[in-house]
């Protein structure tokens, strides 16, 4: 595994790579991805591995341009209320956080979507991963850079953690700025429906497009489907090693502190409450964190991960995290929290 940087020389060396059938794990505004000539089968099954991901969950392809959606995507077949909305999101929302589920062409291979017709594709905003795809194929099948299962990554270092040795180069590009993963947003079956909440937030589809349906519902996470139609939908996932469970606002400020168990606050009033009343209680081995002091979900989301790796390398017994709002972008961390807490 070689560490590169994100100039343009090491971005070409990392694109020369992807058309070599090499992987590359480079940063994205979400977080880090896990990268492979999209229309290489060999190539993304070397992915599958890596991270020692199931066949049967798909993979999100990575485009560097707009132009480039009608030459993977299968546009001939939506309806033209369907096409209008892709449209309508790809022209505001795309570079970004949002990932369509569409049609396929069969130049991707059924390896890339688990033998599913239809493909998860993006557009990301951060330059260094545009221009890797560029250079390359003009497309990337990228999960998230983890072992399938654990914490995402939003650092170089976080990829090396978890997949030494099983990767050729990574592209360090700092800490990603958005911190969770893209939203998913089915337009293949009927109402457009989110199938993981992320990065962009249902308010800002809706307010383009109209309604949209959630899954799963806010409040709970459903059992694992029979065949994920998308990335991010297996009940367990995005967990820490350190145990952690997860709580109303109500249930973290009125539960004690206990030794060997870390609290994470969504914001500073629901800390301070919490410490105003158990302060002289704590013992020494209990850390207290925030992921927004003023309660901001997109400052919340952007700490999430990063926040988690750290807290984890503590080696402690337990995490205690306070559930955010549901609104904005509170329902996306929700989602990993919810996750991250099965076990």
């Amino acid at each position: 595994m070689r560490l590169l940087s994100d100039t343009d020389a090491d971005i070409s060396l990392a694109a020369q790579s992807l058309k070599a059938g090499e992987l590359v794990a480079f940063p994205t505004e979400t977080v880090y991805g896990l990268g492979a000539d999209a229309f290489n089968p060999s190539a993304i099954a070397k992915v599958f591995e890596a991270k020692k991901r199931p066949y049967f969950d798909p993979l999100i392809i990575h485009i560097a341009d707009a132009d480039s959606l009608e030459r993977i995507a299968d546009l001939s077949t939506l309806d033209a209320a369907v096409l209008k909305k892709v449209e309508t999101l790809t022209g505001s929302l795309w570079p970004g956080p949002l990932t369509l589920i569409l049609p396929k062409k069969s130049l991707i291979p059924d390896i890339a979507t688990s033998g599913l017709k239809s493909l998860a594709l993006r557009l990301p905003a951060h330059p260094v991963a545009r221009k890797l795809i560029r250079l390359s194929t003009g497309a990337v099948a990228a999960p998230s850079a983890n072992r399938f299962g654990c914490l995402s990554p939003t650092r170089a270092a976080h990829v090396q953690e978890q997949l030494e040795g099983g990767i050729d180069f990574i592209i360090d590009g700092g800490r990603t700025g958005l911190g969770l993963e893209s939203t998913i947003l089915d337009l293949c079956s009927g109402l457009p429906r989110i199938l993981r909440p992320g990065g962009c937030s249902r308010e800002a589809i809706e307010e383009l497009i109209g309604r949209v349906e959630a899954s799963p519902a806010p409040g709970g996470i459903p059992a694992d489907p029979p065949r994920p139609s998308a990335p991010g939908q297996l009940k367990s996932h995005y967990a820490p090693r350190t145990p952690l469970s997860v709580y109303t606002r109500l249930e973290m400020i009125e539960a004690p502190p206990e030794a060997g168990t870390i609290y994470l606050f969504f914001d500073g009033v629901s800390r301070e409450t919490w410490l105003a009343r158990y302060a002289p209680l704590l013992p020494p081995s209990c850390p207290v964190h925030t992921l927004s002091e003023t309660g901001d979900t997109l400052d919340a989301a952007a700490v999430l991960f990063d926040l988690l790796h750290n807290l984890d390398r503590l080696s402690l017994k337990a995490i205690r995290a306070e559930l955010a709002p549901e609104l904005k972008l509170g329902p996306a961390i929700n989602d990993r929290l919810r996750r991250a807490a099965v076990r």
